[in-house]
């Protein structure tokens, strides 16, 4: 089906090559895996197939059926693109049109390369919807994007991906922002679909154990480069490349949980209920409410680490922006004492600087005109404005440093990096400030086995230091043990089940929760 001989693309404003001489195949009906650490050049591998990587010169083969795709320009792409080859992006949030609902969407991808009638394309759009698995498919199907979760936003551009029924999928980190459970559900289908329809996948992740449950076949590579293949069993069964063994060891994720705990309480939310209104009557009144945060209280005290676990849409991460009071709620949120929503714009100001957040998207919060260094230092040009030039750029290159960044980066923008790295960079913007509380809603669902493990191993390291203290959220179960010390499990805008970390994870009393932590560590 597909054809690479000697690719290499090197960007105009760089001196190394992206991609280096990089040759493969994928046959009718397999899935080939290509792994390796973010910035390796996985994503720009794929993109090249697409015709999609710019500012770049691409040089090799690329043969798809016989059609040489290397240098072919846009226009010639039409017909191939979304069509015989579709592609899941990493981050779907960048990927949706956010003026335009998710059906409307789904319906653009196939008018783009056949004629189909409304009615048609309506009951295609919600059998695309339920075949990955959304939930209330009839009544989402007019939502926009930022109304879903990131797992279900996710979902969305996969059945975007199959409208035109493709002869080859590539899914450019495709379960990045799913809980385990849906993981499960959407690896499942891929597999269904290849077998079905004898489709063609290219499978690229930074996640190995997914890898082990889909591909056929894996290249592993590093700095640009393929430093090993071969089957999927070899590989894991016999690595012979050092560098895929320090991969396959990175997924043993070692207890980094607090030692001592304080007693002092440092955040405490009481009863919080965040509603949404679905419908109105005719005088503007709530006639159909929809609660994302449903009655959930609890607490974090000084130095601690609390894991706020659950599925896609169970509303993990409305219940952080109500904490951050970006969103309307019922309810009582403090903060050393404070109620939130009672204090003055001036002072909420300065509480804001003691509460960091990490967002689970890290381009959509990584402004695209601003240079890595403006991005960096934004909170310190709001926070301390006294700095001189020289102080705020030694911290800017510090934060850099600390979340493993090069500081020749400083001039660079958002696009020249990675997913990982950009959300290297988004962790690195708020470590800056030194807040007492930092919020991480998937801080590392972007990130490869390696540098979550660094990352974790940072966090701790500064939750000792600086007596932080940290609410994560994850469907990453394997982290939430290994980092947490408490861990609350939501499902469906409510608590239904919180404890210590060994009693939860040793002795837990809800099937919901044994259901994730069994869909977790059944991957392991």
């Amino acid at each position: 089906m597909l054809s690479v001989k000697n690719l290499c693309v090197k960007f105009s404003n760089s001196n190394k090559y992206a991609v280096n001489d990089v040759s493969y195949e994928i046959n009718s009906g397999e899935c080939v895996a290509i792994v390796g650490e973010s910035g390796s050049g996985k994503s720009v591998t794929a993109l090249s197939i697409m015709g999609l990587v710019q500012n770049a010169t691409t040089t090799g083969s690329i043969l798809w059926r016989d059609l040489e795709l290397c240098g072919r320009n846009d226009y010639e792409f039409q017909d191939i693109r979304g069509n015989e080859i579709s592609m899941v992006f990493q981050e779907p949030m960048t990927s949706l049109n956010p003026l335009h609902s998710i059906g409307r969407q789904i319906i653009e991808a196939m008018h783009a390369h056949k004629e189909i009638e409304k009615r048609h394309a309506y009951i295609k759009v919600l059998e695309l919807l339920k075949l990955v698995g959304l939930n209330n498919a009839e009544k989402r199907m007019d939502a926009l994007p930022h109304e879903l979760s990131g797992g279900e936003r996710q979902r969305v551009m996969i059945a975007m991906a199959l409208a035109n029924e493709p002869r080859l999928l590539i899914a450019d980190e495709p379960t990045t922002a799913l809980d385990v459970t849906v993981q499960a559900q959407i690896l499942s289908l891929l597999k269904q679909l290849k077998k079905q329809l004898n489709l063609a996948i290219l499978f690229i992740s930074h996640d190995l154990n997914v890898v082990s449950s889909i591909a056929d076949r894996v290249y592993v590579m590093k700095d640009s480069r393929f430093v090993e293949s071969g089957k999927t069993r070899d590989i894991f069964n016999n690595p012979q490349n050092e560098y895929t063994k320090e991969l396959l060891n990175a997924n043993n994720m070692e207890d980094k949980k607090s030692e001592q705990l304080s007693a002092e309480k440092l955040l405490v939310v009481e009863n919080v209920s965040v509603p949404f209104v679905l419908k109105k009557n005719i005088f503007g009144r709530a006639k159909e409410i929809f609660y994302g945060v449903d009655d959930v209280s609890l607490s974090i005290n000084k130095g601690e680490c609390i894991g706020v676990v659950g599925e896609s849409g169970s509303g993990k991460s409305t219940l952080a922006n109500a904490i951050l009071n970006l969103v309307g709620y019922e309810g009582k949120v403090s903060f050393l004492g404070k109620q939130i929503n009672l204090l003055k714009q001036k002072e909420l100001r300065k509480l804001r600087s003691q509460i960091g957040i990490v967002f689970q998207d890290p381009y959509a919060s990584l402004s695209p005109r601003m240079t890595i260094e403006q991005i960096v230092g934004e909170g310190l040009e709001i926070h301390y404005k006294k700095l001189s030039k020289q102080e705020r750029k030694k911290l800017i290159e510090q934060a850099l440093i600390d979340v493993g960044m090069p500081t020749d980066i400083l001039n660079r923008y958002p696009y020249m990096f990675s997913g990982g790295q950009r959300q290297r960079i988004a962790i690195a913007r708020t470590l800056i400030l030194k807040p007492k509380l930092i919020i991480l809603d998937e801080p590392t669902s972007a990130l490869d086995a390696t540098i979550q493990a660094q990352l974790i191993d940072l966090l701790k390291k500064l939750q000792k230091e600086k007596e932080l203290s940290y609410m994560f959220i994850s469907h990453d179960m394997r982290l939430v043990k290994s980092f947490c010390d408490k861990i609350y499990v939501m499902k469906n805008g409510k608590i239904v089940e919180y404890g210590k970390n060994p009693v939860i994870f040793n002795s837990a009393r809800q099937e919901y929760t044994k259901k994730l932590m069994a869909a977790a560590f059944n991957f392991q």
